[in-house]
């Protein structure tokens, strides 16, 4: 090679070298706000359904992180400041914290999880069509307590009354307890409802079953019952209730049993949506998803420590049983 044309090919990268080195430096790196009612860490599904579609945290996305610590009152102060942060979507867990993203005014893509009807709870204008800055995933727990509520009896035969632990604040609440006061009309019990809305009331709220009516115990989806379940199992067993949940974390951590759809499912698809949002897709053209699938979660073992003879039929129909 002729040294003038050398001379001219090193220039020529010598220059391109700096250009592209640039370029990456003054790329965007999307930030997206992570607001929850519980306390860290943040889902592995959710960060393993981040990891498959490419995102790796502090290289090519960053992540606010707020935390009401079992606290839920904290949620609005919280969403204001990430809301503030100018972030580029913000996911919110739950109805409450979906709730007070959106009483934050805030023009920020949302992304949520929730058991609430959204539509009832005024997120979305429709499932199909979410017309505004949030979309997400559903759990419908609504619609389910009713057949919950069945299960609970087919299980345990004897229940005249049963005691419902419950979070009367989260938006949504109130049609699951008219979903449940249908469902015991029809099965004839009586229920004892009981209201915990922080971290701190949990044991208290427990603490008010009247152990001589109350003969199983039904506890409502909502992120804070989620995070301390391991407190809420170990109360019933302690008392020896017979408990149904709606989803199968509580069963895998000592409870009798549950019916829902897979969390952990859920928290993967969350990023599908963060994904289309952080590539310019808008929450008003992607529809809300609900749970197709329901899982019917039995623990022998707990069942046996509470004397309790699951009826076989039941046992034919769980989709799991743990033993």
């Amino acid at each position: 090679m002729r040294r003038r044309e050398f001379i001219t090919l090193f220039s020529g990268v010598a220059v391109s070298w700096p250009l592209a080195a640039r370029a990456q430096q003054t790329a965007k790196v999307p930030r997206m706000g992570y607001l929850s009612p519980g306390s860290p860490p943040a889902s592995q599904a959710f960060w393993q359904g981040m990891r498959d579609l490419g995102y790796v945290e502090d290289k090519n996305i960053f992540v606010e992180y707020r935390w009401a610590e079992g606290e839920p009152a904290r949620l609005p102060d919280l969403a204001a400041e990430l809301t503030r942060l100018n972030v580029d979507v913000i996911f919110a867990l739950g109805s409450q914290a979906t709730f007070a993203v959106k009483s934050a005014a805030t023009t920020t893509p949302v992304v949520f999880t929730t058991h609430a009807d959204p539509v009832e709870a005024g997120f979305v204008s429709s499932l199909g069509r979410p017309d505004g800055t949030f979309s997400g995933l559903t759990l419908m727990a609504p619609e389910l307590v009713g057949k919950r509520l069945a299960l609970l009896k087919e299980a345990v035969p004897t229940a005249r009354s049963v005691a419902v632990l419950v979070n009367a604040a989260n938006p949504g609440m109130q049609s699951t307890l008219r979903h449940l006061q249908a469902g015991a009309l029809t099965l004839e019990v009586k229920l004892q409802i009981l209201d915990a809305r922080a971290s701190h009331e949990i044991e208290a709220s427990l603490a008010r079953t009247d152990s001589r009516r109350a003969s199983a115990l039904y506890v409502s989806l909502d992120p804070l019952f989620l995070e301390h379940r391991a407190r809420i199992v170990d109360w019933a067993a302690k008392e020896r209730l017979p408990a149904l949940y709606d989803v199968k974390e509580f069963v895998q951590a000592g409870g009798l049993m549950s019916y829902g759809p897979d969390l952990v499912d859920l928290f993967r698809r969350v990023p599908y949506y963060v994904d289309r949002i952080l590539k310019g897709a808008k929450p008003a053209d992607l529809p809300v998803e609900q749970p197709t699938k329901f899982e019917l979660t039995i623990n022998l073992k707990t069942a046996t420590a509470l004397g309790l003879q699951v009826p076989p039929t039941l046992l034919a129909r769980a989709d799991e049983v743990i033993e």
